[in-house]
């Protein structure tokens, strides 16, 4: 097969695997391993040259450790070196003594169960960063630890590379290699320092962008090979790079670029991992695979949620952190072919050491969604608080029904005018953390009839309605309206179907959240651009009539999604052609002289 036809191949795989997963909710990663295995020598057998493709693939990797490191200024790595070779060595060792531990039980030579145990402490840097920024939890606390505990095991690759030779019947490496590596270190650092930058700055001036991919990849790659030729980790290098440039004015026009060339080879790198597993095991062992991958899932989960609670994370991102490192990782692919190759473990185990590892990465976003959707939900802490005591002012005259980022600041205008009001907030967590900073607030659900009275709603002037909840304003309006037909009600409406759902129950004040900030940026978009401040104000405020205006008259026709549709094409025609006689009075007025 030709290098075009097995391009094609894999984007064809990937294009129609990857969106059937992700539709199902199990995530790109697993859509990507599948692929492999379809197209791979035990499934459909259309790409045979598995080694080839993974060894150019793992370029994926190198690149997503480039751009973390961009995300990280070196002041921030100073940060987590705590959490880096604490919790990262902790759990290393932890994890490689339990494994190994086990091993040597199932008989298993000293030497091979040491290179296991050590081979599947690490984790899968590639899969479990995915999958953490595809949920936006990188940022999390156990988003943060996971990647501190991956940056220690990349560091450990190092060593591990080292003590294959010495568990073989070789020599220690010899002391100007170490000089040789710790010198090309402190080059790569110095030069990234002050080198980097300057030549940035020459290929931008080129104002050519297919220069500058060129010359980010090139910082990428270059650095990447000078660590491989001194025996260090491609991806530390590459990391190494980003973390030096994560301070430049280039580090967003860097991160853009790479980008693409990321995605593309790490789905590469996913798809060349599922067609590597030796799918011909699961025929012949299948209960003993099924037991290695449980117990190596279950070890380092343990291993992981002791040392998060240890650490001070909550039960919840303990985890969140066991789940999201139980697998094993690329790097095993790497370490058990070294050490069948040198006999230091058995082919036969490397094999099934290599397939369970590929099918605990296969497992972890199937085990990541139902930790999120079944197990986290049940063991969610259930707070069984009872509603306050409404205990009004007297002389209240308002009511605030959800007191979050809209009421609070109703809440603070009213507070200088000396103006009492009753606050009720249905969220426990929102009233604990208001009340921390002075706010009188009430814990209760609005809607509900006895807690309107008890608040005296009978005797208030105004309900400013500014729960976010759309379903729980309209049910507290709904009660407010039934119930107290004589009390005003100020509303919030989180979009225009949420107005005029509010507008069938007679609600007439009514303030669309981010419509204000809109007109205000429409009016200082118009002036950066060049139109006079009094003519920018004009047209916005034409827009605010017009539009208000419509509010009102679809609200009648808003029930009929074609009528509404309809008019709302009318209405924009109508719109454009009164700006249009406007622009034509402005002109002859200027023709005429006329000042603006």
């Amino acid at each position: 097969m030709t290098l075009t036809s097995q391009i094609t191949l894999f984007l064809c795989a990937a294009v129609v695997m990857v969106p059937l997963f992700r539709r199902a909710g199990l995530g790109a990663i697993l859509g990507y391993l599948c692929a492999g295995v379809l197209i791979g020598p035990w499934g459909l057998g259309l790409v045979t040259q598995v080694e080839r493709i993974l060894h150019f693939s793992e370029l994926g990797v190198v690149l997503l450790l480039f751009v973390i490191g961009l995300e990280l200024q070196p002041s921030r790595l100073w940060v987590l070196r705590r959490s880096v070779f604490g919790l990262g060595g902790a759990q290393v060792i932890l994890s490689a003594v339990l494994i190994g531990g086990a091993a040597l039980l199932l008989q298993v030579p000293p030497a091979a169960a040491l290179v296991a145990g050590l081979g599947l402490a690490l984790s899968s840097t590639a899969l479990v960063l995915q999958m953490l920024a595809e949920k936006k939890q990188l940022t999390t606390r156990h988003g943060r630890d996971a990647f501190a505990i991956l940056l220690f095991q990349d560091l450990a690759v190092i060593p591990l590379l080292a003590l294959l030779p010495l568990l073989s019947g070789g020599a220690l490496p010899d002391g100007a290699g170490v000089l040789k590596a710790v010198a090309v270190v402190a080059g790569v650092v110095l030069g990234g320092h002050w080198l980097l930058r300057p030549a940035l700055r020459l290929v931008a001036r080129s104002r050519a962008p297919e220069v500058f991919a060129a010359a980010a990849l090139l910082v990428v790659l270059g650095t990447a090979l000078l660590m491989q030729q001194v025996g260090l980790s491609m991806s530390l290098g590459a990391f190494l790079a980003g973390v030096l440039l994560a301070d430049s004015e280039y580090r967003h026009e860097l991160e853009a670029t790479i980008e693409p060339f990321k995605g593309l080879l790490l789905g590469l790198f996913f798809i060349a991992v599922g067609m590597s597993a030796n799918l011909g095991l699961l025929t012949r062992i299948p209960g003993t695979l099924a037991m290695l991958v449980l117990g190596l899932v279950l070890c380092k989960f343990a291993v992981l949620y002791v040392l998060g609670r240890l650490t001070g994370s909550s039960g919840a991102a303990a985890r969140h952190l066991g789940v999201a490192l139980a697998q094993g990782g690329e790097f095993a692919f790497v370490l058990f072919t070294l050490a069948a190759g040198s006999g230091v473990m058995a082919r036969p185990l490397a094999e099934t050491l290599v397939l369970v590892v590929t099918l605990s990465m296969a497992a972890t976003p199937l085990l990541a969604l139902l930790h999120e959707r079944v197990v986290a939900p049940r063991l969610a802490p259930v707070r069984k608080r009872e509603f306050d005591t409404i205990e009004p002012a007297d002389d209240s005259r308002v009511i605030i029904a959800g007191f979050g980022r809209v009421g609070q600041i109703v809440g603070r205008a009213l507070r200088l005018r000396k103006i009492p009001f009753t606050a009720l907030e249905a969220s426990p967590d929102q009233v604990d953390f208001v009340r921390r900073f002075g706010n009188q607030v009430f814990y209760g659900d609005a809607s509900r009839l006895e807690l309107l009275r008890a608040a005296h709603a009978e005797r208030a002037e105004l309900l400013v309605l500014a729960i976010d909840d759309v379903e729980a304003s309209i049910r507290t309006a709904e009660t407010v309206r039934r119930h107290f037909p004589r009390l005003t009600v100020l509303a919030r409406a989180r979009n225009r179907a949420h107005a005029y759902r509010l507008m069938d129950l007679g609600v007439q004040l009514i303030e669309r959240e981010t419509y204000h900030s809109s007109l205000k940026m429409a009016r200082d978009a118009l002036q950066v651009l060049g139109l006079p401040q009094p003519q920018a104000a004009a047209t916005v405020d034409a827009f605010r009539r017009y539009d208000e205006q419509l509010l009102l008259r679809q609200h009648a026709t808003h029930h009929d999604e074609t009528q509404l549709i309809q008019s709302t094409r009318e209405a924009m025609r109508e719109l454009e052609s009164l700006f249009e006689a406007d622009s034509n009075e402005v002109e002859r007025q200027r023709r005429q002289g006329v000042p603006d």
